[in-house]
């Protein structure tokens, strides 16, 4: 075997792509946050504050479709397994970034199991901030979708995590 492949656990012996046997891991309880950032205008935080944007609630709907998407992850994601969850939250705070407006969506998905729940937490906060774009594009198609990241984990193998500077987060 190829020493470089014999520590990419994602491929086989001949190199072809494959999901890791999780199978033989103990079951622990594992948890993951997730955070991300749409700034947009004035015009579109308003409206989505007051509930009047044109589609209707806009974090009423971004937290259901966040939800959803953490639960399909593996059919999102190649290669990562398709995991029963046994909670997955959105939370959203509007926040004043730099005198630009902007809403930070938190998810936080959890299990107890063999795996972690890492990209769970990030599709979900992904799919939240994109439908909060969808919701909103008539008011305000310049919004921008960024600082998508892992805040921290627990459980499994590796252990606790935690992103440096959470406080910028």
């Amino acid at each position: 075997m190829n020493e470089d492949r014999s520590r990419l656990t994602h491929l086989g012996d001949d190199g072809a792509a494959r999901i890791v046997d999780v199978g033989g891991k103990p079951a622990t309880r594992r948890r993951a946050v997730a955070s991300g950032l749409v700034t947009m205008s004035a015009e579109a935080l308003s409206a989505i504050r007051a509930g009047n944007a044109p589609k209707g609630d806009v974090l009423g709907t971004a937290r259901i479709a966040g939800i959803m998407a953490g639960k399909r992850t593996g059919d999102l994601i190649p290669l990562c397994h398709p995991l029963g969850l046994e909670a997955v939250s959105i939370d959203f705070a509007y926040e004043d970034t730099h005198g630009s407006c902007a809403i930070r969506a938190t998810a936080t998905a959890s299990l107890t199991g063999r795996t972690g729940v890492e990209m769970e937490a990030m599709v979900a906060v992904s799919v939240a901030l994109l439908t909060i774009y969808d919701m909103a594009k008539a008011i305000d198609k310049g919004m921008v979708i960024g600082d998508v990241r892992l805040i921290a984990k627990t459980g499994g193998k590796s252990g606790d995590w935690n992103a440096p500077d959470v406080s910028a987060a």
